[in-house]
C-alpha cells in the first residue's frame, strides 16, 4: 500500500508510542518505522546504552524515583524529526516529558488487555518493570491506564495482528 504524503507527514513530526510494558511499542515501532522509511528510537534502549546495564538492573540500582528521573532526562534529550519513538511504559508519570513528546509529534497509545500483557511479559522476564514495593502488574495497569488515555491522541488495540495495527495507524496519519 503506497503511503500518501500528507500534511502531517511533511511537517517533520515524529510518532510517539506509549503503553504498558508488553503492549508492543518496540515491535510495532520497528515495523511502523520501516513502513514509513523513518528511523526508530526506543528510549529503553537509550537508557540501557547510557548506563551500560539492562533495565531491570538499572531500576534496582537507582530505585524507582531515580529511575523515573533518568527516563525523563532521556526523553528531554531527544532532538528528533520524522522518527518513530517507542517510550518506556513509565514515561507517563512525567508531565514534563509528555508535554515535550507532544511537541515532537503525535502520541499513539498501544492498548492490550491485562491478560495479554501478562502473557507477553512472561516471555521477557528481564523487562525492568517500574513497580513500587508490593505493587502487582494489575495495580500498575489500573494506575497507568487513565494516564495513557489522558495523553493519547490515537489508540490502537495491539491484540490485533501487526499488519492491522500498522494499517490503523497509517490510516489515521493519512
Amino acid at each position: 500500500m503506497p503511503i500518501k504524503r500528507t500534511f502531517f507527514l511533511q511537517q517533520g513530526k515524529s510518532i510517539i508510542l506509549i503503553g504498558m510494558p508488553g503492549s508492543g511499542k518496540t515491535t510495532l515501532g520497528r515495523a511502523l518505522a520501516k513502513k514509513l522509511s523513518w528511523a526508530h528510537v526506543d528510549t529503553d534502549f537509550i537508557l540501557q546504552a547510557w548506563w551500560g546495564i539492562d533495565l531491570e538492573t538499572l531500576r534496582n540500582k537507582l530505585g524507582l524515583k531515580n529511575f523515573l528521573q533518568a527516563e525523563e532526562e532521556t526523553i528531554l534529550s531527544l532532538k528528533l524529526n520524522r522518527c518513530v519513538i517507542s517510550t518506556g511504559g513509565s514515561v507517563i508519570y512525567s508531565p514534563k516529558a509528555m508535554e515535550y513528546l507532544k511537541r515532537l509529534g503525535h502520541i499513539v497509545y498501544l492498548q492490550a488487555s491485562l491478560k495479554t500483557l501478562k502473557e507477553r511479559i512472561a516471555l521477557a522476564p528481564l523487562r525492568g518493570l517500574a513497580l513500587k514495593p508490593g505493587q502487582t502488574l494489575e495495580d500498575l495497569y489500573k494506575e497507568r491506564t487513565p494516564l495513557y488515555e489522558q495523553y493519547a491522541q490515537f489508540r490502537v488495540h495491539t491484540e490485533k495482528s501487526l499488519t492491522t495495527c500498522l494499517d490503523e495507524i497509517l490510516a489515521w496519519l493519512n
